[in-house]
């Protein structure tokens, strides 16, 4: 089950609702995924279900911008807005190492494009899979029972509110940056005793011995453009009309970019480790009873309310304390 709240009039489920939107959401889940004779692929009589161990895919998205809402304590919250734009699955991989294991992902590609400026290799690909040509293309490792049939739409209920992901984008690049801007130095005296070198890095090295500058030495230059991960940030609201997925606090890359989302590792960490403990209840963050398997699907969205939000568990901040 999922715990969610819904934005709307009445703005929450009750708790029969609650009870009954959790088994829709199990039942359609495994139902969305059609047959497939693949081995990559769940086969229709086994139904998998979410375990503490399970590996789900990532989505593809854009990042809109930031905005801030207001939770239903009243409470001010800034998220980032990111969008999928026909975020689809284009293969299942498997893949054999050298130690007799097997490597298992996902392909999924996002983002139309015209076949004018698609490479005939992955017009080809993607004529394969029965998907539009697209612009990027990842991979998401996965545990073998979390392959999706290729082709399947991905919906931003893929992320129920109130769980944890982690984003991956390239940071804003901001040039050729100085000690202090890029590494955040103290820089030299602003007044006495300094001529015309007030920002200046100071000694990077020692004496004659051993007459070099240390590779790594933190000193001026490109600062930016990098592959930054932000970990652990809340799903706070869901909205599968348009495919939004609002994020609690700031995320890597410029607006307009494509960014990876998919679930947190350190939190999927924690509730592996509690579930091996016999803690149940603390395997899935407060409220997140289960989650879509092995993918939220655009039929699956079909089946729930257009917006969908996290309740605030935390003690109102505007009540006084005795």
């Amino acid at each position: 089950m999922f715990g969610l709240a819904v934005v709307a009039k009445p703005r929450h489920l009750t708790a029969f609702q609650v009870r009954h939107l959790h088994s829709s959401i199990a039942v359609c889940s495994s139902a969305a995924a059609p047959s497939s004779t693949s081995s990559t692929t769940p086969s229709p009589t086994t139904s998998p279900k979410w375990s503490p161990d399970s590996i789900r895919t990532g989505l593809i998205a854009r990042k809109r911008g930031m905005t801030a809402i207001w939770n239903d304590q009243g409470v001010r919250v800034p998220v980032t807005v990111l969008q999928l734009e026909n975020c689809q699955v284009t293969a299942n991989i498997k893949t054999a190492r050298r130690d007799h294991t097997f490597y298992h992902a996902v392909q999924v590609a996002a983002s139309d494009r015209s076949v004018k400026s698609t490479t005939r290799q992955m017009l080809g690909h993607f004529e394969k899979a029965n998907v539009p040509p697209k612009r990027i293309v990842k991979e998401f490792p996965v545990t073998p029972d979390a392959h999706v049939p290729v082709g399947t739409t991905l919906s931003a209920i893929h992320f129920v509110p109130g769980q944890f992901v982690d984003v991956v984008a390239n940071s804003i690049g901001k040039g050729y940056q100085g000690g202090m801007k890029r590494w955040g130095f103290h820089g030299l005296a602003a007044s006495h005793g300094v001529s015309v070198s007030h920002r200046s890095s100071g000694s990077t090295g020692q004496h004659q011995d051993p007459g070099r500058v240390f590779p790594g030495k933190k000193m001026a230059g490109h600062m930016g453009n990098k592959r930054i991960t932000t970990q652990s940030l809340a799903v706070v609201r869901v909205d599968t009309a348009l495919d939004l997925i609002f994020i609690k606090g700031a995320v890597p890359g410029f607006d307009d970019a494509q960014v990876l989302i998919y679930d947190a590792k350190k939190v999927r960490a924690v509730g592996a480790h509690n579930s091996a403990k016999g803690l149940y209840e603390k395997v899935l963050p407060k409220g997140v009873d289960d989650l879509p398997f092995p993918a939220g699907t655009a039929e699956l969205a079909k089946t729930l309310p257009p917006i969908i939000e996290a309740p605030s568990y935390r003690r109102s901040p505007f009540i006084p304390q005795e």
